[in-house]
């Protein structure tokens, strides 16, 4: 069913609204996947905080105008499906990961910081890891030390409370 006016202006505004939020954006070919596996792409999609959108590319490249991610214009073409994500890495590691188990999904390029990225630097970007598990990360390595020396307050403690009996 076609899209009126009115609807393509609100289909425009919605993206611009997100794209003006987002930090990366990841073009990826979806052509011969079953409705099945884009559905559950969508969830692990919003699990992840990313806008994922399928929509054609003239009102694509409208609403991207004037924004970073203008240059991603010459690569808005064919039958695609666009992840756009304030986290730098959420959008290329949902499409990448998705990639993996289904061969249909092809990644085309992206966009991060306003530079355009071919689908190898995409995957690169992928392999980082996201702020949740660099917050892990950090917090492992804050608890290390404060760990380890309550272990060996509570073997000092041991091994006197065996000498005093």
């Amino acid at each position: 069913m076609p899209l009126n006016m009115e609807d393509k202006k609100a289909v425009v505004a919605e993206v611009s609204a997100e794209v003006a939020q987002a930090q990366t954006m990841v073009l990826a070919e979806y052509r011969g996947i079953p409705v099945g596996e884009l559905t559950s792409l969508r969830a692990q999609a919003r699990a992840n905080g990313v806008y994922l959108r399928v929509m054609k590319n003239t009102l694509a490249r409208r609403a991207v105008q004037g924004t970073s991610f203008e240059s991603l214009a010459g690569e808005m073409a064919g039958p695609l499906i666009y992840g756009i994500s304030a986290d730098p890495v959420a959008s290329a590691k949902v499409l990448n990961d998705f990639s993996k188990t289904q061969a249909a999904l092809v990644i085309k390029a992206g966009s991060y910081n306003g530079k355009v990225m071919d689908a190898a630097a995409v995957k690169a970007l992928a392999s980082i890891p996201g702020r949740n598990e660099l917050i892990a990360m950090l917090l492992g390595v804050m608890q290390a030390p404060v760990s380890g020396a309550a272990r060996v307050l509570a073997a000092v403690a041991e091994k006197k409370a065996k000498e005093a009996a």
